[in-house]
């Protein structure tokens, strides 16, 4: 089949990043405000999750609404896993951290044990998609830990939280161009994207009490879900969202 993956733009960051800030904010919003509770929230949307990715599975090419859907909702579950463990085991965020690091590790040797590729440009079968998925899944929980760890354990606060990770994004970025490997600085400015928009939704959406602007989950949720359509729906009918295979790499 062709490669799953869209390529790798600067929508393609956008997007990512603007899915991370509805995974924060969507998840407290159905979780708090709606009155689901963590579990139940998790629950459902875990449900939704499993629907996703079955649609994304079954397709033989990139497809643009539904590999974006899947990430949003990744997103959210993502996000709920640490949730479930700071809030319902009490894990602390520390251990939450160091545990889906290493079970994104785990997931990165295997995958490579298997494959002999961590690269996105050759998701062009199914046991490497679900390779991808696994992994994409641990980068969003492990991406919220790290960033309610230095966001809220250490007090870095949603502010500052949103410049440290922006600058060290930028710093993966000019490491790949200055000759690091790519896939490797995919994969770290991906881990990075989650608890930059992590912070950003926070910084948005909480109330000034807490050190945010108090535009509320429900609003912020909104704004940044309609940017995503109309970006998706930008790739979608300009052609720029179908990937062509790429060679192995």
């Amino acid at each position: 089949m062709l490669n799953k993956v869209p390529e790798v733009t600067a929508i393609f960051w956008t997007i990512k990043i603007l899915s991370t800030t509805v995974g924060e904010t969507g998840a407290d919003y159905l979780a708090v405000h709606v009155g689901l509770g963590a579990s139940l929230t998790a629950i459902c949307m875990t449900g939704l999750l499993a629907v996703a990715l079955l649609l994304q599975l079954s397709r033989r090419a990139y497809v643009p609404w539904i590999y974006w859907l899947t990430v949003v909702l990744v997103s959210i579950v993502g996000t709920q896993l640490t949730d479930l463990l700071t809030d319902k085991l009490e894990v602390s965020l520390s251990a939450s951290t160091t545990a889906f690091a290493c079970a994104l590790a785990a997931t990165f040797a295997v995958w490579y044990g298997v494959e002999r590729t961590l690269s996105i440009h050759t998701i062009v079968t199914t046991r490497r998609e679900l390779f991808y998925w696994t992994a994409i899944l641990f980068t969003f929980a492990l991406g919220t830990a790290a960033g309610d760890l230095a966001t809220e354990a250490l007090g870095l606060g949603f502010q500052l939280g949103v410049i440290a990770f922006g600058v060290l994004i930028a710093a993966t970025a000019i490491t790949y161009h200055i000759g690091a490997n790519p896939v490797l600085t995919f994969w770290l400015a991906y881990i990075l994207t989650r608890p930059l928009g992590a912070s950003l939704g926070d910084l948005l959406s909480q109330s000034r009490d807490y050190g945010g602007m108090g535009l509320g989950t429900i609003q912020t949720s909104i704004a940044f879900l309609s940017v995503i359509v109309v970006l998706v729906a930008w790739v979608t009918f300009e052609g720029d969202g179908t990937r062509r295979a790429g060679p192995a790499q």
